[in-house]
């Protein structure tokens, strides 16, 4: 691979990396044939994959691994175990190369069910079929043992070694031990727990660890009930403990629940030109393929039509045998002899939402992607946005708005910026000094305002902007539309950006009477948006300074008989300031502009201390 070829793949890699979301899930690096070479799991997906493409990386291994990656794909689920979980399911499938630690299942713990006469429920690495059924391996140790715990919780399955017999019980032979006075176990070796009970503890334990936690549950209701019935209040209420315990344990996070196998579940995120169809396939409840593609439109198809294609595609593709599919619609054409499912509530609309939340991240890629390509493109999609907030007649391509500054109404000044195509257009900013308002009236004074820069704008025949924005709510709104609609008879929109009593911008308002308009605070629409308000009130703000200064050394240096801008400027030059000018002796300032009009200066700032 030469050094152009090496940057270029590299290039393209880190632009997968800008993309990825902040968000828990499983990425898969692939080499230069298509073949998955590693599968990792991260908390935020963003922040560990671009470590590896950090220039400090130093382990000669990782390195090695990353010279090898020539594209990268990810899942996103939506936490943290649930990534573990996918990204064991994923290692087992693809045996990647490089996934070194995880290749072998065996290296992680399974739990065991012995084939003892009263079987033992433990977590071994040691696998001999012999000896009891496996369940597992489990990559994330933490939900071993958390099967575990609810399964001494509730079955209290015996915990020593010795080998018991029933002629072994029958002759008395065994002795209790601690865990029975404890209460972790019902005493089966001395026949306090019946041997037919300790079976079926041990059958409701075998269905929780192959995952059917609703069958065992349905069981347990059921016999509450028939408890109930025979009025064994004492046993209904044990069993309902026990089903409670059983139901907090199935509320916590899965990437699936393990009662749904050979799945495949479709969904789609479409636009006006594009469809992006995302497809997960669960096997012994797990996900272990995640994929998504994009179809053009052409004749504005439908989304259902778009999803049987991409269905028959995905299907294919991956060769699967699936006799369930899970959508988002009704499907009104048969996909052979499968099963269509559109949930509506449980696992399989848990499963739905992840693949919906996949094909849209996807499609957040790719216009991030064309957006980078061609900048343009964003700014049309954010006006278009904009437009659709507020119904707006035509794309608001030119925008003004308008901000004050003063204090204590003096030296009050204004300003206005034009953003076109969502950016500044800082040619376009005009300031203002304000010539009608005495004292700090922010209504009169934005009144005079923009009638003056709209009574300019049709005198001179110049383009009226598509929407206006005041930096304010109502009231600031409401002058406005005077100038705009009494006086001038124009047609032109007008919004406002209101705050909040931490002087944060919280809302959008629109229409008269202005209404809130619903946009979130993190889009990038709402974040142009305050941009253009902090633009008018930083312009303002300096307009209004700049100002002041220049009216503060006007009073001191230009009102001086005698003190020309020649000597004013020559002044400042050397002392650079004002008050060092006051300060100065009259050797200082002679220095610099002669003794004559030193003397003039240095009297003028000095008249008070004479005698």
């Amino acid at each position: 691979m030469t050094k152009e070829e090496n940057e270029k793949r590299l290039e393209y890699l880190k632009g997968i990396v800008r993309r990825l979301p902040d968000k828990p899930g499983s990425y898969q690096f692939y080499d230069k044939e298509k073949t998955i070479i590693y599968v990792g799991k991260a908390k935020s997906l963003k922040s560990r994959v671009s470590s590896y493409f950090h220039t400090e990386v130093d382990r000669f291994k990782t390195k090695v691994l990353v010279s090898k990656i020539w594209d990268i794909s990810y899942t996103v689920v939506n936490t943290e175990e649930d990534a573990l979980l996918l990204e064991n399911s994923l290692i087992k499938k693809y045996n990647p190369r490089y996934n070194v630690m995880l290749k072998d299942g065996k290296t992680y713990p399974s739990i065991c069910v012995t084939n003892e006469y009263l079987p033992r429920i433990f977590k071994t690495r040691t696998i001999n079929k012999k000896w009891g059924t496996y369940y597992g391996p489990y990559s994330h140790v933490g939900s071993m043992y958390a099967i575990l715990d609810i399964i001494k919780e509730l079955y209290h399955p015996r915990t020593c070694r010795q080998p018991i017999t029933k002629e072994g019980i029958e002759a008395g032979k065994y002795k209790v031990c601690l865990d029975y006075h404890i209460k972790k176990c019902m005493g089966p070796c001395v026949g306090r727990q019946t041997f037919e009970d300790y079976q079926k503890n041990i059958a409701q334990a075998r269905e929780i660890l192959k995952g059917n936690t609703r069958q065992v549950q349905r069981e347990m209701r059921e016999e509450m009930m028939r408890l109930a019935e025979e009025l064994k209040f004492e046993e209904a209420e044990e069993v309902k403990r026990k089903y409670l315990a059983l139901e907090g344990f199935v509320s916590k996070s899965e990437v699936v629940s393990h009662t749904i196998n050979n799945v495949d579940v479709f969904s789609i995120t479409s636009d006006e030109k594009m469809a992006y169809i995302n497809y997960l396939h669960v096997s012994n409840g797990s996900i272990n393929q995640s994929f998504t593609i994009e179809y053009k439109k052409k004749l504005n198809e439908s989304d259902e039509e778009l999803l049987q294609l991409g269905i028959v595609e995905l299907r294919e593709r991956f060769g699967s045998d699936a006799k369930e599919v899970i959508v988002p619609v009704e499907m009104h054409e048969a996909l052979g002899q499968v099963t269509v499912t559109v949930p509506k509530m449980g696992d399989k609309k848990t499963l739905l939402e992840l693949s919906i939340m996949n094909g849209k991240q996807y499609k957040f890629d790719r216009l991030k992607q064309a957006e980078k390509l061609n900048p343009e493109q964003k700014q049309v999609r954010l006006m278009k946005e904009l437009q659709e907030k507020l119904h707006l007649p035509s794309l608001p391509y030119h925008i003004e708005c308008f901000d004050n500054s003063n204090i204590s109404g003096t030296d009050a000044v204004a300003a206005c910026v034009v953003f076109k195509k969502m950016k500044p257009s800082k040619s376009d900013y005009k300031r203002y000094n304000i010539k009608t308002v005495t004292g700090p009236d922010d209504y009169a004074s934005m009144k005079e305002v923009v009638g003056r820069r709209y009574r300019r704008l049709i005198d001179e025949e110049q383009p009226l902007p598509d929407l206006i924005v005041a930096d304010g709510g109502k009231g600031q709104m409401e002058i406005i539309r005077q100038v705009i609609q009494d006086e001038l008879n124009l047609d032109i929109p007008i919004a406002g950006l209101a705050k909040d009593n931490r002087h944060r911008t919280n809302e959008l308002l629109y229409g008269f009477p202005p209404m809130s308009i619903q946009l979130k605070t993190d889009s990038e629409l709402f974040h142009v948006l305050t941009q253009l308000q902090d633009e008018v009130h930083r312009f303002a703000i300096e307009f209004h300074r700049n100002k002041r200064s220049k009216r503060a050394l006007e009073s001191e240096l230009d009102n001086i008989p005698g003190i020309g801008p020649k000597t004013r400027d020559g002044l400042l030059n050397g002392l650079k300031s004002v008050r060092r000018i006051r300060e100065a002796d009259v050797e200082t300032l002679a220095a610099i502009v002669g003794p004559v009009k030193a003397q003039i200066v240095y009297n003028h700032f000095h008249a008070q201390d004479e005698p």
